[in-house]
C-alpha cells in the first residue's frame, strides 16, 4: 500500500467551462458482482450522479474534477494514473497528481508502518490515515481543496475507500467509517477508478519488487479485495465508482479509464 506533495502536469489552469453529465446506473451481472466485468464489458459504473458530489467551489465553471484511483497492491494504479494525467494534460486540462499516504509528517509515519519499521495496531494505523487525509484535503499550502479551487483536476492514488477496505478488513468497518466521515463530508470524488486484479496476480506483481509491506500477503489481499466490493455495494447510490479490469495490456486498461474520465468533462 504505497503512496504528498503533488505533481503538476500543467502549469496554469486555463479559463474554461466544464459540463457535467449524469449517467444512469447500469445493471450488474453475476460475474460483475463477483468482482469482474461481464464478457464484452471491460468496466462498469456503480453510479454516476451529480447530486452525490460535494460542492466545494462556488464557481462551478472553473473548479477542477477530483478523480481517485483505488485497487489492491500491484493493480497498476500509479502507472494508469500517470497515463491519465498525461492524456488530460494533452487535452488542455490542468492536472495535479498526488497520493496517500502523503509525504507529510503523518505520511512519513505511515510509510514506516507499511514498511514494518514501526510496529503498531491496526486502530492506530487507521487513525493515522484519517489524520493524514484531513491534512491532505485542507492544508493551506498543498491541500486538495485548494488545488481544486484553483482549477486543477486532482488525481489521487488512494483515498478513503482504501481505509475502508484495508483497515476495515481488520477492525470494525463502522469504526473506520466514523474516522473518515469528516473527509467524506469535506470532499467526495467525482470519480473513483477501481482497478481490479485477482489476488494471485496481485502477489506476482508485488513479488517483482523484491520486498513486501504490511498488507502484502495472498490471504490479506484476498480479504482486502472482498472488502472493497462489500464497501462498494454499501455505497451504491452515493459514490461514482468505475470498476475496471487491470489487464497486462496497459493501453487497453487506459482506454477504459479514459472512457470513464471523459464523461466528467
Amino acid at each position: 500500500m504505497r503512496g504528498g506533495r503533488g505533481v503538476y502536469l500543467s502549469k496554469r489552469p486555463p479559463s474554461r467551462k466544464s459540463t457535467e453529465r449524469a449517467e444512469g446506473q447500469q445493471g450488474v451481472g453475476k460475474n460483475e458482482r463477483a468482482g469482474f466485468p461481464e464478457k464484452g464489458r471491460p468496466f462498469l459504473f456503480f453510479r454516476i450522479d451529480n447530486r452525490a458530489r460535494v460542492c466545494y467551489n462556488k464557481d462551478m465553471a472553473t473548479r477542477g474534477k477530483f478523480i481517485v484511483f483505488e485497487g489492491t497492491d500491484g493493480s497498476g494504479k500509479s502507472t494508469q494514473m500517470r497515463l491519465l494525467g498525461e492524456y488530460l494534460s494533452e487535452k488542455g486540462i490542468p492536472v495535479y497528481s498526488t497520493h496517500e499516504p502523503t509525504n507529510s509528517r503523518f505520511g512519513e509515519l505511515l510509510h514506516d508502518c507499511m514498511a514494518k519499521r514501526i510496529e503498531t495496531s491496526e486502530h492506530a494505523i487507521a487513525a493515522l490515515f484519517a489524520a493524514d487525509r484531513l491534512d491532505h484535503i485542507q492544508n493551506p499550502e498543498y491541500g486538495m481543496l485548494k488545488k481544486l479551487e484553483e482549477g486543477y483536476t486532482v488525481l489521487c492514488d488512494r483515498y478513503y475507500f482504501s481505509s475502508l477496505a484495508y483497515n476495515g478488513g481488520f477492525v470494525p468497518l463502522e469504526w473506520v467509517e466514523e474516522l473518515n466521515r469528516p473527509a467524506m463530508q469535506l470532499l467526495r470524488p467525482d470519480l473513483v477508478v477501481f482497478l481490479d486484479i485477482n489476488p494471485e496476480e496481485s502477489m506476482k506483481r508485488v513479488g517483482r519488487r523484491g520486498e513486501t509491506e504490511r498488507y502484502e500477503t495472498l490471504e490479506k489481499q484476498m480479504k482486502i479485495r472482498n472488502k472493497f466490493f462489500e464497501v462498494f455495494e454499501k455505497y451504491r447510490g452515493v459514490e461514482n465508482i468505475a470498476v475496471i479490469k487491470s489487464e497486462e495490456d496497459k493501453a487497453r486498461t487506459q482506454a477504459n479509464i479514459r472512457r470513464a474520465a471523459d464523461a466528467l468533462f
